[in-house]
């Protein structure tokens, strides 16, 4: 009974489903009914890192609480919309300071997260001590934690990857199979989102491709603002689709359906997006020019094939990953052949890896990771890999506490309510309100698991009022947090990629300004992403895809 119809015109609050089904669940026989005060229920065990209980109310040590039908825990003048000042002014600021000024500095972000989290303070009534709190109460998210991790272990890995000539190995096998500049951002689009369905990370898959891919198809001749986004829609493709990511975790339990009737309700809609992407991607490959960098020729001359035994090692990660280890495992594992690999085909030197580097001769001067300069330092691949992420892990600190600002002070359950009393008054308006609602707090909560765990209970909410199955829900709330989360410039999965090309010693400092992309540049061309957020719009006004409650349960998943 899925309805293909233009929408439904009718109030369905109160509706008796079919087969005297109950509103309120889609999941038969396993975990109960959606909670009715705005929270869902939870399966049973999830992923780690996910930031979901399994005792059926999302987790407020492992992600946003929204607190529906409790009173603010922060009481600011001028009322509950008040509580969204800190976020507000740090989106202006990012907007200004990246749309404006074209200046596209994480540094500089932080310093409007900063900003605005002290001038959301003086808004307070009463003591200042509730908000001092929550901003403490933010910053130990365990969902910041999750990305934050993901960051530092994929960026060790990436960057221990280039020290071993994958970089070369990459152009040496493009020049080999005739990839050339035209089609360098359509094949990297495919080959990240592979990788992010694999490993269930898409963070960690802009990281890795950002060090790798990247200045591969610059030096090929591939436009970098087309490349760099190719990137990130390969990103949302396996960030929305993986079994294993986070987004695919918790839009499944926090509306009450089974994993893996998710991923295979949600895989037309993926490819749907997909396919015009790719070909956007080939279209615009050839439209656009790339990037002259001194000494381009040089290098591709000399690449050789030795880097390309690292796929191995990317090989390792995903098989790891697939096979349902966790994700730190699986990159620690990938880390170790990698390491293993420079050290015994000679791609790189211990110190290459890992350096202390002293003033003075000594005894130790004859280890292999320890080197004589004109400065004390720490140096390296893994050192490397790891600091440039420092700027970007501080700022989403700050995100994910202005957030909670938003949440304990009531502003998050007034735009819930807004949008549950006022707009959405049919089935068609309900769907509608849930893509746009997951897209605007996705604008504030740049985090896409943090922003998704934070409207969950909203969309199970509108969902159950008008019986609307686990299964669509989920896919609207996974499609636009993980899309949007790659499109919005000051968004984790953008910046996440862009400090890498601007780190300490990054693509930037090592290849020239050339490998330097700011955020604002490749809005509109994430194309998988806006495919995406299109397909689901569509969707919600035609009414393709629609499936009450009572039309599928997740035991007909498996026969389906």
């Amino acid at each position: 009974m899925i309805d293909d119809s233009d929408g439904d015109p009718i109030d369905r609050t109160g509706d008796e489903p079919p087969d005297g089904a109950t509103p309120g669940g889609c999941r038969g026989g396993r975990g109960g009914s959606g909670a009715s005060d705005g929270g869902s229920a939870v399966g049973d065990e999830v992923g780690a890192g996910d930031g979901v209980a399994g005792d059926g109310e999302l987790a407020t040590d492992g992600g946003l609480d929204a607190e529906t039908g409790s009173e603010p825990r922060i009481q600011f003048y001028g009322g509950k919309w008040a509580s969204t000042i800190p976020i507000a002014f740090f989106i202006v600021w990012a907007i200004f300071q990246s749309g404006v000024l074209g200046i596209g500095d994480t540094n500089g972000l932080v310093i409007g997260a900063l900003l605005g989290t002290i001038l959301g303070m003086f808004f307070v009534r009463g003591d200042w001590k509730a908000y001092a709190d929550t901003i403490f109460e933010g910053m130990t998210q365990r969902v910041a934690a999750t990305a934050i991790v993901a960051w530092l272990w994929a960026g060790m890995f990436a960057e221990t990857l280039q020290v071993g000539g994958f970089v070369e190995g990459l152009i040496f096998a493009a020049d080999a199979l005739n990839v050339g500049a035209a089609t360098f951002p359509a094949a990297a689009f495919v080959l990240c989102g592979l990788l992010a369905t694999g490993i269930g990370t898409g963070y960690g898959a802009t990281v890795a491709f950002v060090t790798l891919f990247f200045p591969a198809g610059v030096l090929i001749g591939a436009n970098p603002v087309l490349l760099f986004a190719a990137i990130l829609s390969g990103a949302v493709f396996g960030d929305n689709l993986a079994p294993v990511s986070d987004t695919t975790i918790v839009s499944a339990v926090t509306q009450d359906a089974d994993i893996g009737g998710v991923v295979a309700s949600r895989f037309k809609y993926a490819i749907a997006a997909a396919i015009p992407a790719f070909i956007a991607y080939l279209v615009m490959g050839s439209v656009l020019s790339g990037a002259s960098l001194e000494g381009s020729a040089a290098l591709r001359e000399s690449a050789t094939a030795i880097g390309l035994v690292h796929l191995i090692s990317m090989g390792v990660v995903i098989a790891t990953a697939v096979a349902g280890r966790h994700i730190v495992e699986a990159i620690s594992w990938g880390l170790v052949v990698a390491v293993g690999f420079n050290l015994v085909f000679g791609l790189s030197s211990v110190s290459d890896v890992l350096v202390f580097t002293v003033t003075e001769a000594g005894t130790f001067t004859s280890l292999p990771f320890v080197a004589v300069g004109e400065t004390a330092s720490v140096g390296g691949s893994l050192y490397s890999g790891a600091i440039g992420f420092f700027p970007l892990i501080v700022l989403t600190l700050l995100i994910v506490s202005m957030a909670q600002i938003m949440i304990r002070g009531g502003g998050f359950a007034a735009i819930q309510e807004f949008l549950l009393d006022s707009v959405a008054t049919t089935v068609r308006r309900a769907e509608l309100t849930m893509v746009l609602g997951t897209a605007t707090i996705n604008g504030m909560i740049t985090i896409n698991t943090a922003a998704e765990i934070a409207i969950a209970p909203y969309v199970a909410r509108i969902g159950e009022k008008f019986n609307i199955n686990g299964y669509r829900r989920a896919n609207i709330l996974d499609a636009n947090t993980s899309a949007l989360g790659y499109i919005f410039p000051w968004a984790g999965g953008v910046l996440v990629g862009y400090q890498v090309m601007v780190g300490p010693e990054g693509l930037g400092a090592e290849y020239g300004p050339e490998m330097v992309v700011n955020p604002i540049a490749v809005v509109p061309y994430v194309f998988h992403g806006w495919f995406l957020v299109i397909i689901f719009l569509l969707a919600a006004v035609t009414g393709f895809g629609r499936e009450y409650i009572p039309d599928r349960t997740s035991e007909e998943v498996s026969r389906a």
